[in-house]
């Protein structure tokens, strides 16, 4: 497998897996929390922000979708680099405020490595000038 093969799959792995956790987050918010590494979570009028959470993670996998789809590499590869803050910053929330260190590390940590990986292999890409690329015969 290529390295620009590994990159995609990775991207799509990532967007497919942000979609699920962000439609579980609106669909079953008090199961899927507990999953968070937080020592507790909003009850009654405040379980609102466990569904502003699914919509972020919604909105997160759909621009990488949006971005994979449309060819779009070098883009992606920094939209992912953008985005490696928020598992990044959902580390240090678990940490600062309590939570399971091993969620913390293992989830968000291992989540913030993953796409900062995938950042990193989408932008060592070099494109492939327009002239060149229409004279290569299509692969399978």
């Amino acid at each position: 497998m290529s390295l620009k093969h590994l990159a995609t799959a990775l991207a799509a792995t990532g967007a497919a897996f942000i979609v699920y956790v962000g439609l579980s987050y609106l669909l079953a918010p008090q199961a899927t929390a507990a999953g968070f590494g937080l020592p507790t979570w909003p009850q009654h009028e405040g379980a609102a922000f466990l569904a502003v959470k699914g919509v972020r993670d919604v909105a997160t996998g759909l621009v990488i979708f949006a971005l994979l789809f449309t060819g779009q590499r070098r883009g992606l590869g920094w939209a992912m680099a953008a985005i490696t803050f928020v598992p990044a910053g959902d580390m240090v929330v678990v940490l600062a405020n309590d939570g399971a260190a091993a969620q913390a590390y293992g989830v968000h940590g291992a989540t913030a490595l993953a796409v900062a990986l995938t950042a990193g292999l989408l932008l060592r890409e070099r494109p492939v000038p327009a002239a060149h690329a229409a004279a290569e015969p299509a692969r399978s």
